[in-house]
């Protein structure tokens, strides 16, 4: 396992963590979840569905358009992998933090 270049950025990351539990989300919601502009948010998902983590969903409600947000079956296993090396990484630490045994 290695750490995912594509979640370097923290915008990227909040993006993949903010939709690991749900099927979708609507922009609005992730840009709120997570705290940054509209087109950071906008720049940060165009990035991930380019290398197919992030499927961009765009649609109406009524007259209004909305874009949705959903993970991938890769990027959703691109994510999990990710998460698996960063533990690694911590559990890698903390073994050298304590000192030998």
């Amino acid at each position: 396992m290695s750490i995912d270049e594509n979640f370097h950025s923290p915008v990227r990351f909040a993006i993949m963590a903010s939709l690991v539990s749900v099927d979708k989300a609507e922009f609005a919601f992730v840009r709120d979840a997570i705290e940054v502009s509209d087109s950071v948010l906008s720049k940060q998902a165009t990035a991930l569905e380019a290398v197919g983590y992030l499927q961009i969903i765009k649609g109406h409600v009524g007259r209004r358009p909305r874009t949705w947000f959903a993970l991938t079956p890769q990027g959703r296993a691109a994510f999990a992998a990710h998460l698996e090396a960063l533990r690694s990484l911590a559990e890698a630490a903390a073994h050298y933090a304590a000192g030998p045994s």
